[in-house]
C-alpha cells in the first residue's frame, strides 16, 4: 500500500491510500495515522479512491486512528471508498461511526463540522 501525506491547510491533514488495506499494510496505516494524531491534527481526510481492497485489519487501522485523533481532539473523516471499501464499511456498520464523503473537496470543506 501507498500512502501520501498533505497538508491542505491549518490543522488538516489528507492522507491518500492507494492498493490494499489488509494484514500486511494496515500496521504502517495505523502507525502514520497515531503520528498524524499526536502532531496536533484535528482534521484527517482518508482519502480512499485509490483503496482496491479493504479487510478487517484495515477497518480496524481506520478506528485506531479516529480513537487516536478523538484522544487528540480531532476527527477522522473518509472521502470517495470504492464499492468493495463502502461495501465493508456498511457491513460492519462503520459507515455510520466514519463522517463518509463523495468528494475530497466536500470533506475538506465541511470537515471542521465534525472536530469535537
Amino acid at each position: 500500500m501507498k500512502i501520501e501525506i498533505e497538508r491542505p491547510g491549518e490543522g488538516m491533514v489528507v492522507v491518500r491510500a492507494a492498493g490494499r488495506m489488509d494484514a500486511d499494510s494496515a500496521p504502517e496505516f495505523k502507525k502514520s495515522l497515531r503520528e498524524i494524531a499526536k502532531g496536533g491534527t484535528t482534521t484527517v481526510t482518508v482519502d480512499l479512491k485509490e483503496v482496491t481492497f479493504i479487510d478487517s485489519s484495515g477497518l480496524s487501522a481506520l478506528v485506531s486512528g479516529l480513537k487516536a485523533l478523538r484522544e487528540h481532539g480531532g476527527a477522522l473523516l473518509l472521502s470517495r471508498p470504492q464499492p468493495q471499501a463502502m461495501k465493508a464499511l456498511r457491513l460492519t456498520l462503520l459507515d455510520r461511526v466514519f463522517p463518509i464523503f463523495p468528494s475530497l473537496e466536500q470533506a475538506l470543506r465541511e470537515g471542521e463540522l465534525y472536530t469535537p
